[in-house]
């Protein structure tokens, strides 16, 4: 290789190794920067993919300077991703919870169009314990799933998350985007009917929020007021036990100008504080966001960290916006609860595809903390 053939592959492979290699930096650092990054480091894992090429140009070309940029950017952000497809101890055998395809092993026992997932449910089963592992984390206590979806403005369809709900079975289901036309189609479609209990502040455009459940759910505090509705309540399963349930959903960062609402709602979640709670819904933010990593380390888990499906995009759905997708929607759950499957679910008609998480609760729980 010629001398200035040399120096012009070393430019191209080492002006990205060092911005990768600053990105990487700035990802650890505890510190974040404003606009663009939040939302440029909301695709970090695809960071590290480009990392990945960049160090074997510059390792096949002999280039040492960019070849050592590359390699820090490949350790920096494979440290941070990575870990999002391995699954947890106690997630280790979590089932993908994905539709039936309409294939004859899909209604094997579950019935036709069903979700087969081993949950006690599907299997005939009464209870609604999970089998244990003998994991700390798994003591034996009632199961839950939990599904969430973004309406887009109200504009999903209703019929097919009815579909949805039909088939997944979920005890409780968190919405986001629920505008009064939207709860009208969903009634008329037959939501009420498979989830009975309803907590719902409908809004206009993308403000409105609800809770439906299968089980007695009565409203509870929640967040506080924020852009958009964040509906809580507090679900109590056959046995007795008592899960509060948040539908989450702070302001999105679309502007430089919306950040200080966005990271404002999010510090605003509640924090893990021994209370039996799930917080789910459209974080607008994946687990490469200050932020959300801050409220993860007060004592939650994310259900597709754990399950070793956290690279898996929820949003934008296949043909909205153009852009590669990224894991914005999220099931969170205290760090004693197991995570027994999960599963990002066809579009219904929104933007975002919903997510299911099951999950096994431990089988006992401070009074104090569960609300009772």
């Amino acid at each position: 290789m010629r001398r200035w053939q040399r120096v012009a592959a070393g430019v191209v492979t080492g002006v990205p190794g060092g911005v990768l290699a600053g990105w990487a930096a700035v990802r650890w650092s505890g510190f974040e920067p404003g606009w663009p990054w939040v939302p440029v480091v909301a695709f970090t894992p695809y960071a590290g993919g480009a990392a990945v090429v960049l160090l074997l140009a510059a390792g096949l070309l002999r280039l040492r300077a960019p070849a050592a940029l590359a390699l820090v950017a490949v350790v920096g952000l494979g440290a941070a991703v990575l870990p999002r497809a391995l699954p947890d101890g106690d997630a280790g055998g979590a089932r993908v919870l994905a539709l039936s395809t309409g294939h004859p092993r899909d209604a094997g026992g579950a019935g036709a169009g069903a979700l087969s997932t081993g949950h006690p449910r599907d299997a005939g089963g009464a209870g609604a314990g999970a089998p244990s592992t003998g994991h700390p984390r798994d003591a034996g206590g009632a199961g839950l799933r939990v599904l969430s979806a973004n309406l887009l403005v109200g504009s999903a369809d209703p019929a097919a998350l009815v579909a949805l709900v039909d088939r997944l079975r979920p005890d409780v289901l968190a919405l986001q985007e629920l505008t009064p036309a939207a709860q009208e189609g969903l009634e008329r479609a037959g939501l009420s009917r498979a989830l009975p209990y309803v907590v719902a502040r409908p809004g206009p455009g993308a403000d409105g929020s609800a809770l439906y459940a299968r089980h007695r759910l009565t409203p509870a505090a929640g967040p506080p007021p924020s852009t958009f509705e964040q509906v809580a309540g507090v679900l109590e399963l056959p046995g007795g036990t008592r899960v509060e349930v948040v539908s989450v959903h702070p302001c999105a960062v679309h502007v430089s100008e919306t950040r200080p609402c966005w990271r404002q709602e999010l510090e605003a979640l509640p924090r893990a504080d021994g209370t039996l709670r799930v917080l789910a819904g459209d974080f607008n933010a994946t687990l490469d966001h200050l932020p959300l990593r801050r409220l993860l380390a007060s004592g939650y888990r994310d259900a597709a960290d754990a399950a070793g499906r956290g690279l898996t995009p929820t949003w934008p759905a296949r043909g909205w916006h153009g852009l590669p997708g990224v894991a914005i929607d999220h099931v969170l759950v205290p760090e004693r609860v197991s995570v027994r499957g999960y599963g990002v679910q066809a579009p219904v008609g929104s933007d975002h595809r919903p997510v299911l998480a099951e999950l096994a609760l431990p089988a006992s729980w401070p009074a104090e903390a569960d609300g009772s």
